[in-house]
C-alpha cells in the first residue's frame, strides 16, 4: 500500500496519513494526489514509491539524458496526452518514462505506434511535462510570436490557424514564468518599448523586450483573463485567473497600475502544489521547531508569524494548520485571499467591498464555535482587539504581522490598541522569518569569503565550510537556485511574560528570551552559510551581523 511504504520511508507520519485517508474517503481522489495537494510529500517521492511498488526503476528526469532518436518515435501530442516521454533506445527496446506505470492502455498504444517492445521506468508527472516542453522543442520562440503579433496588429492573418498571436505570446510569457520558477512577472511599458522582468529566487531578471505596437493588445488580453474592466485605464485594477500547465493549475493575481507610458501589469504566480510543506520540512532549527510545536499544542493564546511581504508567512501558517488539522478540532480561517483549500477547515475570503473585513470576519467566526482560528493578517485596531479577546476566551489564534523581528511585534500591537498587560495574558510567541537564496547544488564549490566580509563577523564566527555557487545552466548562471526560510522565535515563557507585564524596556524582554535560548535571524543565516548551504554574502544581505 502506498501509505504504508511512505510511512516506512519516514516521508509522512501516521497522523498525516490518517488525515489524507479521511480526505480520500470524503473526495474519492487518489491517495498520492491528496498527499501532494496537502504538501506532505513531493510528486517525485510519490513516483519513486510507486515505481518501487510496481517493480520498475525510478528515473529522475531532471538529470536524465533523453535521446533525439527516442523522441522521434513518439509524437509530442501523444506524449502529452498519455503523460509519457521516450527516454532512450536500447537496441529495439524503447525506454519509456511514465507517470502512471500501471496505465496498460497507454503502454499498448505506444507499443502499437512505435512497433517496439517498451521498458517502463517511473517518473514524476511534473518532470515529464517539463521535459516534453524542453526536449520536443516544437513550440515557437517568444521572438517568433512577437513578429506574428506585430503582423497581426496591422490586420488579421487569414493563414494563422492557431489563434491570435498575442494570445499565444501571453501564454508563452506565463509559461516562461512557470518554467523559470518565477514568483512574479512584471510587464512595464516605457516610452519606446515594453520591458518584461521575472522575479526568480527573490531577484528580478530581465526578460524579452516587447514592441510598443503590441502593448495595448497584451494589456487587453490580460484584462480579459483577469476579468477586469477592459475599457478602464485611469485607475488601478486587481483581478485573478488560473493558468494550466499540464495537469497543474496556477493561480495568478494581477494588478494593473496606470503610469505615464500606459499601464504596468504585475502578475503574482501562486503554485498551490508547493504551498504547504509541513513544519518538519520548513528548515527550522531543531530547538525552534520543538518550541514552536509546543506553542501550537497550547489550547488558547495568540501565535504570530512576522516578516515582510513574500517571506513565506502563509506557507508557515498553513503548515501549522496541517499539523493541527484533525476531525476533533473546529478550525476556521479568514484570509485575503484564500490561497489554498485545506480539508476539514472552514475558510472565509475577505471581501472589503461587501463589508467583510478581517475584523468583521473574525467577529463572525467567534459565533461558529471554533477551537482554532487563523486570521490572515492583523492590520488594524479592530482585528487586534478581537483576536486578543478570542484568545482570552479559550481560542488558539494564528495570524501574521509585518515586523522586522519578533520583539518589534510588541510595540506594533501596542500601536494597534493592545496594552502590555493584554499581551502578557494572550501572546504565546512570535516567529519571525525571511527567505534566503540557496547556493545552486550543481555548481556549488568551496570558496572562502573575502576578508572584508569576514571582518564583519566576530572572531569565533569566522570558521566554516564556506561555499559559493559559480553559475551554470541549471541556475541560469546566477549561482543560486531556490530559497529557504531562516527563523527566529520569541517564546513567551513565564519569566518573559512577567517582564512584558511589568512594562520594562523591550531590550530587557529580549535579553531574558536570549538567556532562555532564543537565537536570531542572523545566527540562523550564519549557520547555513557556515554549512555551505548559502553564501556569507547572502546571509549578510538578508540580515545584519550583530555586535
Amino acid at each position: 500500500m502506498l501509505g504504508e511504504r511512505l510511512l516506512d520511508r519516514g516521508l509522512i507520519t501516521e497522523r498525516q496519513l490518517d488525515l489524507a485517508m479521511r480526505e480520500q474517503r470524503r473526495t474519492g481522489s487518489m491517495l498520492g494526489e491528496i498527499l501532494t495537494q496537502l504538501g506532505l510529500v513531493t510528486h517525485q517521492s510519490i513516483a519513486s514509491v510507486l515505481a518501487e511498488q510496481g517493480g520498475v526503476t525510478f528515473l529522475d528526469l531532471t538529470e536524465a539524458d533523453i535521446t533525439r532518436e527516442a523522441l522521434a518515435l513518439l509524437p509530442e501530442a501523444l506524449a502529452r496526452r498519455l503523460n509519457v516521454i521516450p527516454v532512450a533506445l536500447e537496441g529495439q527496446v524503447l525506454v519509456l518514462a511514465m507517470a502512471n506505470i500501471y496505465d496498460v492502455e497507454a503502454l499498448g498504444e505506444v507499443e502499437a505506434l512505435t512497433r517496439r517492445r517498451v521498458r517502463v521506468v517511473g517518473a514524476s508527472e511534473d518532470d515529464i511535462h517539463a521535459r516534453i516542453n524542453e526536449d520536443y522543442g516544437q513550440h515557437k520562440s517568444i521572438e517568433e510570436l512577437i513578429e506574428e503579433a506585430i503582423r497581426a496588429s496591422t490586420g488579421p492573418d487569414d493563414n494563422d490557424p492557431g489563434g491570435l498571436p498575442v494570445v499565444r505570446l501571453v501564454d508563452q510569457l506565463l509559461l516562461k514564468a512557470i518554467q523559470d520558477r518565477a514568483t512574479d512577472l512584471h510587464i512595464q511599458p516605457g516610452e519606446h518599448t515594453v520591458l518584461t522582468r521575472f522575479r526568480v529566487d527573490g531577484l528580478l531578471q530581465q526578460g524579452p523586450s516587447l514592441p510598443k505596437a503590441i502593448q495595448s493588445a497584451i494589456t487587453a488580453r490580460l484584462k480579459i483573463l483577469a476579468e477586469v474592466n477592459i475599457a478602464e485605464n485611469r485607475v488601478p485594477q486587481d483581478g485573478k485567473f488560473q493558468f494550466r500547465h499540464g495537469k497543474r493549475r496556477f493561480d495568478l493575481r494581477v494588478n494593473f497600475l496606470p503610469n505615464i507610458h500606459g499601464e504596468k501589469v504585475v502578475l503574482r504566480v501562486l503554485d498551490k502544489t508547493k504551498l504547504v510543506l509541513g513544519l518538519e520540512q520548513l528548515g527550522m532549527p531543531e530547538g525552534v521547531l520543538e518550541r514552536f510545536l509546543r506553542l501550537l499544542g497550547r489550547p488558547h493564546g495568540v501565535l504570530l508569524v512576522t516578516g515582510p511581504t513574500g517571506s513565506g508567512k502563509t506557507t508557515t501558517l498553513y503548515s501549522a494548520l496541517s499539523t493541527l488539522n484533525s476531525s476533533d478540532h473546529c478550525i476556521v480561517t479568514v484570509e485575503d485571499p484564500v490561497e489554498y483549500e485545506l480539508p476539514l477547515i472552514t475558510q472565509t475570503q475577505v471581501n472589503v467591498k461587501a463589508g467583510l473585513t478581517f475584523g468583521a470576519g473574525l467577529r463572525a467566526i467567534l459565533r461558529q464555535d471554533p477551537d482554532i482560528i487563523l486570521v490572515g493578517e492583523i492590520r488594524d485596531r479592530e482585528t487586534a482587539e478581537i483576536a486578543s479577546r478570542a484568545a482570552m476566551t479559550g481560542h488558539l489564534v494564528l495570524s501574521t504581522l509585518h515586523t522586522n523581528d519578533p520583539i518589534s511585534a510588541i510595540p506594533r500591537l501596542v500601536d494597534l490598541g493592545l496594552t502590555r498587560l493584554d499581551l502578557s495574558s494572550t501572546l504565546l510567541g512570535v516567529l519571525s522569518q525571511r527567505l534566503v537564496r540557496v547556493n545552486c547544488p550543481a555548481c556549488n564549490v568551496p570558496e572562502p569569503p573575502s576578508s572584508d566580509l569576514l571582518a564583519l563577523l566576530k572572531p569565533h564566527q569566522r570558521e566554516g565550510r564556506w561555499s559559493l555557487g559559480k553559475g551554470c545552466d541549471a541556475c541560469g548562471h546566477t549561482g543560486v537556485r531556490g530559497r529557504r526560510a531562516i527563523h527566529d522565535l520569541l517564546a513567551i515563557s513565564p519569566e518573559v511574560r512577567e517582564r512584558l507585564a511589568s512594562g520594562v524596556a523591550l531590550q530587557e524582554v529580549e535579553a531574558q528570551a536570549r538567556r532562555e535560548g532564543k537565537g536570531s535571524l542572523f545566527e540562523h543565516a550564519l549557520q547555513l552559510a557556515q554549512e555551505g548551504v548559502i553564501s556569507l554574502d547572502e546571509a549578510l544581505r538578508v540580515t545584519a551581523a550583530e555586535d
